[in-house]
């Protein structure tokens, strides 16, 4: 039957109109940098909110900072602290993911505009169209939120800092074989019969991390 078709000009398997929203992501990895809000509820009963951006192609999350009061003036601010803090690796980026918060708006999104992104929302109640950030944030939680009494914004911002430093320079990433955010390659193959295993612990020992003494 392939045959039969591939002589008369006809692909048997003809391709969709176009690719599926999982191959697009999956295809601009490298090139997209999404966004997304989470809130933090403190011991006292108050509500903070802290907006995450993920860069897909290495899974590196930034968490820019903690509010009471996440106002649009605030988000533009956090806008221009990441692309500051991103500088040449900006210049890989083509699109912004994003929802359709309310939060966000057209400041917002004239900062990675004028950084030559284009802005792509996800549509009305439709989380799995940014599943990468949501992870993340389901990891934040589980991993620590969870298990923290948070006491106020600054505990916040400390706690979410020493996390994002954990998640990329140690914590390993299935999709990445295994390597953290921030690693470039496999590290070199140990003895480990020769070397003493380290282990240091952070937020009090809610996570450890491991090391082979030198």
């Amino acid at each position: 039957m392939w045959q039969i078709l591939h002589a008369a000009g006809i692909d048997p398997a003809p391709r969709r109109s176009g690719p599926t929203w999982r191959e697009f992501l999956s295809a601009q990895a490298e090139g997209t940098i999404a966004a997304d809000f989470f809130h933090i509820d403190t011991a006292l009963g108050r509500r903070l909110y802290a907006p995450a951006f993920l860069e897909h192609g290495t899974r590196r999350p930034h968490i820019t900072g903690v509010t009471t009061n996440p106002t649009r003036g605030r988000t533009v601010q956090q806008a221009r602290n990441l692309t500051a803090d991103l500088g040449m690796r900006m210049e890989s980026l083509r699109f912004l993911l994003r929802d359709r918060d309310g939060k966000y708006g057209e400041p917002f999104d004239a900062v990675f505009k004028a950084e030559e992104l284009n802005v792509i929302n996800s549509a009305p109640r439709a989380p799995r169209m940014n599943a990468p950030c949501e992870r993340v944030i389901g990891s934040i939680r589980r991993e620590v939120l969870d298990h923290v009494l948070i006491l106020g914004e600054a505990h916040a911002q400390q706690v979410l800092a020493v996390y994002q430093s954990h998640h990329n320079e140690h914590r390993p990433h299935q999709a990445r074989t295994q390597l953290p955010p921030d690693a470039q390659n496999q590290p070199a193959a140990t003895d480990t019969r020769a070397h003493r295993l380290l282990r240091t612990r952070i937020l009090g020992g809610l996570i450890s991390e491991y090391r082979y003494a030198a």
